[in-house]
């Protein structure tokens, strides 16, 4: 089980700075989306050549012209790129193509997706690498969250390994490892609290226990 470490709402100075205080306690960082949209893929390049050691995930969330956006992103230095799991069957096996001849990994985001458990089965089979149940800010702000949905994806994925996003904090986090995702992703768990180089390495040592 790896922790990723999500940044969505700073710039790329702040982006290194705030890595640099939990470095030692997480597996892949994750330039989100907002950060890609103002910052451009310079973005994954810069946090990738100031924390060589990490995996970088490049939050692009491609819909379409998937197999060109993977190849920008992995110019980049992005080890892991995102793809919608609404987007159509041929971008996201696209994508996949892509990343294998790049040497890449693509992680299929279910946000907005109704039928997961179907969808979940299909990618199983398209070969991506990962598949990530994902409550969106806006639904958080609702109270809703992903657990069951993780349950749902664990019960049909054979090949995929398993992902959760979405308003993990400290204190749900053992209800998340319960269920044995491979791959925990945290925003503001981490990122929103005072002492982020303390919390990752609570968190961190949940996961190596779990």
């Amino acid at each position: 089980m790896k922790l990723q470490l999500a940044l969505d709402l700073v710039n790329i100075p702040e982006a290194i700075e705030l890595v640099k205080e939990v470095e030692d306690h997480i597996d892949i960082v994750e330039i989100g989306t907002p950060i890609i949209k103002i910052e451009g893929l310079k973005a994954v390049k810069e946090i990738k050549e100031a924390f060589p050691n990490l995996d970088v995930l490049a939050d692009l969330k491609t819909m379409d012209a998937a197999g060109y956006e993977v190849q920008k992103a992995a110019e980049a230095k992005a080890d892991i790129i995102t793809i919608l799991g609404v987007a159509e069957d041929e971008s996201i096996k696209g994508a996949v193509a892509e990343a294998t001849k790049q040497g890449k990994k693509i992680l299929v985001d279910l946000i907005a997706v109704k039928d997961i458990e179907s969808r979940a089965k299909e990618l199983d089979e398209f070969g991506v690498d990962y598949i990530c149940v994902h409550t969106g800010y806006d639904l958080q702000a609702v109270g809703k969250n992903s657990f069951e949905d993780l349950l749902t994806i664990k019960g049909v994925v054979k090949n995929s390994k398993t992902a959760i996003a979405g308003g993990i904090k400290l204190e749900t986090l053992p209800e998340v490892i319960k269920a044995q995702p491979d791959l925990v992703i945290v925003g503001g768990g981490i990122t929103g609290q005072d002492d982020k180089k303390g919390v990752a390495a609570e968190m961190q040592q949940l996961i190596n226990q779990g």
